[in-house]
């Protein structure tokens, strides 16, 4: 039976009212949810010698102290909670946590600790030590297969970035789903000068995608993550072939459904220098959109989570911005310089 929010969660967290995809059909209804989110640099407090965590201990230039390591533990499980509705999201996707430490404080340390997550993660070779991960539900996802897909420049021979993480599992209708959660390199350096990195991520993800739709065609794969690029950017629409969902799909193609909500939202997923953007996003495959098979979701089906508490007045800029942790080496006592993401599937009920 599916994990409910415990009464007593209702009295510190406020449960927000989500938009459902606005061409839900009478015959489905919301069945699964699958949540990501760029936490902004989730360290722990101890010294980790083979990762350039320096920054992050309570005597770096940040004072990251065990205090405030908590509090943004609980500030996380609160999303996760509230992002859920009344019942938690089936699967959380995350990226920029440091270890496995860090996500038991998310899951065994605040209102989470009831919740019955299980993790799958590894450390990643990022020389600053920050990794993807998946938590899920056990009851309403079973692993398969799992692999990290290590990203690798032709000019480079060692690669410190982190890696793409796959999982294929069963859900408890019966399907099958292919996961992929990303958190492609970073623009540093400038986007332009960077972009070939990105390109070789997707090259990377697009290869695993080609392999899985040869074996089968109809397959139903969900690719999330901050890809550090938005849906128009070469690594996503050319590299990637991710697509804007049009009329007529194709069940082995790929769509991104960011791009759809990318138009249609006042704000995006991420602020920089004054200019909001799209960098976190759902990418689907048609079979996903257009399918026979039990679960299924539709070109509208990506939501933003952004309840008030996230957002804060724009300091630099005009309007408002995510409620972040830091603003340089200031602490701001915030969320995450990213707002999360969330992909709702539906069960399709058959005529009786």
């Amino acid at each position: 039976m599916k994990n409910r929010l415990y009464f007593l969660l209702v009295f510190y967290f406020p449960i927000y009212s989500l938009a459902q995809p606005n061409n839900a059909k009478e015959e489905l209804r919301p069945d699964y949810r699958i949540l990501f989110y760029n936490v902004e640099n989730l360290f722990d407090t101890k010294d980790d010698s083979l990762t350039n965590d320096a920054d992050f201990l309570p005597q770096g230039k940040k004072y990251w102290t065990w205090k405030k390591y908590r509090d943004k533990c609980s500030k996380i499980a609160k999303i996760i909670i509230s992002a859920g509705g009344w019942e938690l999201p089936e699967i959380v996707g995350l990226c920029e946590i440091e270890n496995q430490n860090t996500l038991k404080g998310i899951l065994y340390s605040t209102a989470l600790k009831r919740s019955d997550y299980h993790i799958i993660h590894r450390e990643s070779p990022d020389h600053r030590g920050i990794d993807v991960a998946l938590l899920y539900q056990p009851n309403r996802f079973f692993p398969i297969d799992t692999s990290f897909l290590e990203l690798k420049y032709t000019s480079i021979k060692k690669s410190t970035t982190r890696e793409i993480l796959y999982v294929k599992g069963a859900t408890h209708t019966d399907d099958t789903l292919h996961l992929f959660v990303n958190h492609w390199p970073s623009r540093w350096g400038g986007q332009l000068e960077s972009e070939y990195k990105r390109i070789a991520a997707a090259t990377l993800l697009k290869s695993k995608v080609d392999s899985i739709f040869q074996t089968n065609s109809k397959s139903k794969i969900v690719i999330m993550g901050d890809f550090n690029d938005y849906p128009n950017n070469k690594s996503i629409s050319k590299t990637l072939k991710a697509s804007i969902p049009s009329e007529k799909l194709d069940c082995n193609q790929l769509y991104n459904l960011a791009s759809i909500l990318e138009k249609e939202s006042a704000i995006g997923s991420h602020k920089y220098q004054g200019v909001w953007g799209m960098l976190d996003q759902f990418i689907v495959s048609g079979s996903l959109i257009q399918t026979d098979g039990i679960l299924q979701t539709d070109i509208n089906g990506m939501h933003l989570f952004a309840p008030d508490y996230l957002i804060e007045k724009d300091r630099s800029y005009k309007g408002r911005c995510p409620f972040r942790t830091y603003i340089g080496y200031k602490y701001n006592g915030g969320f995450s310089d990213h707002l999360p993401i969330y992909l709702d599937l539906w069960r399709k009920i058959d005529d009786e």
